[in-house]
């Protein structure tokens, strides 16, 4: 008898969707197809369509030392609440940061004691800690974060020419990949500080301060370190078309790159950043409804990979005031992933149910090395949403498991609701978290 049996459900496999029950023994997925034999317990998915659990790449939990912005307590409920059953957490925002064993070690028992999603660690590659990166390595990291411009945080500086090529050149010798927030320091400085000089402070002057061209100057430069060091390059939260077309030129020439953007470019625009103004302060910002259109048709042909949230939330004091310049940038949407590709993928533009998990489970999975996660297939852990695509809802604060109910999400209208998250074949929430690290391609 398994321990678990789940029946009916519309399931999102490799070969396509297909109604059949899921058989669950030992945490991990035993049986795919009809009329399976009788479990311990069994669930009633008739009506539901099964996605294998979202895998988000890229949140900012913040702990330890900033539990007070977000947690993995109230952000991992959060993320399970959307589908979700591992997230990489990133380096910076929390303290210390994630740039040496010592505080990897932290962060790693922190998360152990509070998530109640699987998780995996970023990290950091800063001025300074090349000579501690294999410590990283060795410790388990998924790969290395550096920023080409300013990080907001002063104790993550940003990544010089010099450091980035010897953070590459270590990363390629275990091959991590090494990930790259993408805007030009020399432009967006330049533009900030004139800006600021001239007393345009204003959500308007913000997106000016930021250009499409700092994204895609700074892709450019990233890829052709990557290329001469032989490293694995991710870009981050790309924000727009022209931004994916650069790094598909860097792949054409032979770059190892991955792209990955975020719901939050896909929904909404600059002109909603103007209306919603510090709920939806991001960088890169939001961007016009063209290069929004143009994203959109980069996914839709394959061209991006991977669809994070970028969840980095902060308290409402940091949300707040008439200097859009000093206002935190960060975007809080870790439940709202998988509702806006259902949303505006599936049902406005008809992406595949196949491709969204593709874009959330599937390709994350491969692309960071973790096995036996990211499909619904024999053999893997039984990490499931359980989604009735039927129905509307409306994403009001009073729904968010996050710490603060901010968020430019509320008030926005879906359809397609996750019923249950099981993690390892249980109630996501039942059950602690484990830490998650990637297969080595390293004999």
């Amino acid at each position: 008898m398994h321990d678990l049996v789940i029946r009916g459900g519309q399931v999102i496999t490799a070969a396509g969707v297909i109604s059949a029950d899921i058989a669950i023994e030992d945490e991990r997925i035993y049986e795919i197809g009809p009329d399976l034999d009788a479990g311990k317990e069994e669930l009633d998915a008739r009506g539901l369509t099964i996605f294998p659990g979202v895998i988000d790449v890229h949140v900012h939990f913040n702990e330890p030392g900033r539990t007070h912005w977000e947690g993995s307590a109230t952000g991992s409920r959060a993320f399970a609440a959307g589908g979700g059953t591992l997230f990489f957490d990133m380096p910076l925002n929390s303290s210390p940061c994630t740039v040496n064993g010592a505080a990897f070690d932290e962060k790693r028992a922190a998360l152990e004691k509070s998530s109640v999603t699987d998780f995996a660690l970023w990290g950091g590659l800063v001025p300074g800690n090349t000579s501690e990166l294999p410590e990283l390595a060795e410790r388990g990291v998924v790969g290395l974060k550096a920023f080409l411009c300013d990080s907001g945080l002063p104790e993550f500086p940003r990544a010089d020419e010099s450091t980035l090529f010897e953070g590459m050149r270590v990363a390629a010798r275990f091959a991590l990949p090494v990930a790259v927030h993408a805007e030009s320091q020399a432009i967006t400085s330049a533009l900030t500080r004139e800006a600021i000089g001239n007393g345009r402070t204003s959500v308007r002057d913000y997106l000016a301060s930021r250009p499409v061209r700092a994204e895609v100057e700074a892709i450019q430069s990233a890829a052709a370190i990557a290329k001469e060091t032989g490293a694995k390059l991710h870009i981050v939260h790309v924000s727009s078309g022209s931004g994916v077309r650069a790094a598909l030129e860097a792949r054409a020439g032979g770059v190892d790159v991955s792209i990955e953007t975020c719901p939050h470019y896909l929904f909404f625009t600059a002109e909603d950043m103007e209306r919603l103004g510090a709920a939806a302060k991001c960088a890169p910002p939001l961007r016009s409804s063209g290069e929004r259109e143009d994203l959109w048709e980069r996914v839709l042909d394959g061209s991006v990979g991977i669809i994070g949230s970028d969840h980095s939330p902060a308290p409402i004091e940091l949300k707040s005031g008439s200097d859009f310049f000093s206002i935190w940038g960060g975007i809080a949407g870790i439940q709202a992933t998988l509702a806006v590709l259902l949303e505006t993928g599936y049902r406005q533009r008809g992406l595949p149910l196949g491709s969204i998990a593709e874009l959330l489970s599937n390709h994350p999975a491969q692309r960071f090395n973790i096995h036996n996660k990211g499909g619904i297939r024999r053999g893997y852990d039984a990490d499931l949403a359980m989604v009735r695509l039927s129905e509307s809802f409306v994403m009001d604060a009073g729904s968010l498991l996050q710490r603060h109910a901010i968020s430019p999400y509320i008030g926005s209208r879906f359809r397609g609701k996750v019923e249950e998250t099981l993690l390892r074949g249980k109630l996501a929430g039942t059950s602690a978290g484990r830490f998650v690290r990637p297969q080595s391609t390293i004999d």
